[in-house]
């Protein structure tokens, strides 16, 4: 896997050294470096960032600020402080750094930082990779009863969050299947566009909607709310019918 870098120093010695230790390290590519985080801002909008080495005392613009940017506007940017000053390392917490490298540093402590960077992202993406090929599937299975129960989706009419546990009612079948899990847990194994969360306690089937009334929808006699949060995505499902 290969992680593309950027480093941001207003020392051109220090920033030397970093881009040096990036071009040696075999899955890291540069693609950028900056004097100033300012200059930094105006050239990384169209670039696909997953690691930026950053200083933190720079003028006009400090790192900790220019991370607290990042993370509104990049978040598959992942941040590594390089500074000469440790004081920070919990406003480097507070903006989700990945790792804190305290200068003077040398090769071996830069590789670490730049490993866990790896891992990181090699993580994330086995996360992805394993819930796309779940939501591919028309089954999911549960825990109830003490066993993994399958669920053919096509089943599934609404789930339901009652505390610690979701209740999942099927078509003819009187009774639900009741799991100890999270309404989010069951939602990450649906396909977003065959179910849809309109409360925060339930999520429906698109294909089991009756009506669609004013704040709620029905699914036989059921009526089911709409709660303030999926307003949006409840429009969003009016204006694709209506």
């Amino acid at each position: 896997m290969i992680l593309n870098c950027i480093a941001i120093d207003d020392e051109p010695l220090a920033l030397g050294l970093i881009v040096s230790f990036i071009e040696k390290t075999p899955f890291l590519k540069l693609v950028g470096q900056y004097a100033s985080a300012i200059e930094a801002l105006e050239g990384i909008d169209q670039l696909d960032i997953q690691l930026i080495f950053l200083d933190i005392h720079m003028p006009e613009l400090t790192g900790m600020e220019f991370s607290k940017i990042i993370n509104q506007s990049k978040s598959n940017s992942k941040i590594i402080f390089t500074t000469a000053f440790n004081q920070f390392a919990v406003e480097g917490y507070k903006v989700d750094a990945l790792f804190y490298l305290l200068k003077p540093f040398d090769y071996a402590e830069f590789l670490e930082a730049a490993n866990k960077g790896k891992l990181y992202f090699e993580t994330l993406n086995s996360r992805l990779t394993t819930q796309d090929q779940a939501k591919n599937e028309r089954f999911l299975f549960v825990k109830a009863d003490y066993k993994l129960i399958r669920i053919e989706l096509e089943h599934i009419l609404y789930v339901e969050s009652i505390k610690d546990y979701v209740k999942i009612h099927l078509k003819d079948k009187a009774d639900p299947i009741v799991s100890l899990s999270t309404l989010k847990g069951i939602e990450e194994k649906l396909p977003e566009n065959e179910f849809i969360r309109i409360h925060r306690s339930f999520i429906v089937a698109v294909n089991q909607i009756d009506a669609i009334g004013r704040n709620s929808i029905h699914i036989g006699k059921l009526e089911i709310p709409v709660g303030d949060l999926y307003k949006d995505t409840f429009k969003q499902l009016i204006q694709k019918w209506g």
